[in-house]
């Protein structure tokens, strides 16, 4: 069931001083609104940064959503020096998803979205390889094919942007076997997830599972976090590990690691639609 067009969700961020939990509801209850959740961290208790996500009832919220936010600029934002997003909790943001040949957590983001877990609009999948089409088309869903090589990178990121501009509000890398250049990280105007396993600096290059194997390793895992121009260090959203034994061969490692991927790319993904994940700097604050 989707939430009502009532609910709203007010993400803020600003020096810790005192008086802004106390503001914030108070403001609330002034428009008429109810609230639901409110969830908070500060970085300090002198000189911290402040983060903050509420949820709140508001009749006819859509319709006063541009009043509500001047509103929130001229009592809260001016006074406290405060960064804040308001989102209508029934308008699902619109994920495009990049994949390879690899299907695990492509289909396990399309299974999730038909279930009805994932609050989102999945308007298309583009992949550099035409293999997973036919599993992508009868979920319903628009499939391009643009096939990437070192001669036509910069081309083929150009019809990337087409298909993504200003139609997408996030971008999931679901094991996408390519890596994005910093001009269209800073031209496609929207958040990037990607997800890797863990062994990442550890094991670095093909055969990760094997490598991990070869030392014995007893824990593998996986991490979802925000793409940025430094190759797998952007800010974490997620991560999970699973035990494993010296009795599991390459195949199984490579099992247990594609479950444990599914699960924390689901999970980042879903976080980031529900406005749960504030970025600080080059970490997350997941609510």
């Amino acid at each position: 069931m989707s939430p009502s067009p009532d609910i709203a969700r007010l993400i803020i961020s600003c020096p810790d001083q005192h008086g802004i939990v106390a503001a914030v509801s108070q403001l609330i209850a002034e428009l008429g609104g109810n609230i639901i959740t409110l969830d908070q961290y500060s970085t300090g208790v002198e000189d911290g940064q402040f983060f903050q996500r509420t949820v709140f009832h508001l009749p006819g919220f859509a319709q006063r959503r541009a009043e509500i936010e001047q509103v929130i600029e001229e009592r809260l934002a001016q006074r406290f020096s405060m960064d804040f997003q308001l989102t209508d909790a029934s308008a699902p943001k619109r994920v495009a998803i990049l994949a390879s040949k690899t299907d695990h957590c492509l289909l396990d983001l399309l299974w999730r979205h038909r279930r009805g877990e994932l609050p989102m609009e999945i308007p298309l999948v583009v992949s550099n390889h035409p293999d997973l089409e036919g599993d992508v088309r009868r979920f319903g869903i628009e499939f391009h094919h643009v096939p990437v090589d070192r001669r036509n990178k910069p081309e083929a990121e150009t019809e990337h942007l087409k298909l993504l501009q200003g139609k997408v509000d996030l971008v999931v890398l679901a094991r996408y076997m390519q890596i994005l250049s910093p001009a269209f990280l800073e031209t496609v105007g929207v958040p990037v997830i990607n997800i890797h396993h863990s062994f990442l600096p550890a094991f670095i290059g093909a055969g990760p599972y094997q490598k991990a194997r070869d030392r014995g390793v007893k824990l593998i895992g996986a991490t979802a976090h925000y793409v940025t121009e430094d190759l797998d260090e952007g800010p974490i959203i997620e991560q999970d590990v699973i035990r494993v034994s010296h009795a599991d061969d390459v195949a199984q490692l490579t099992r247990y690691g594609a479950d444990v991927e599914r699960a924390v790319l689901s999970r980042a993904v879903k976080w980031h639609c529900e406005d749960r994940v504030i970025r600080h700097d080059n970490t997350t604050i997941v609510f």
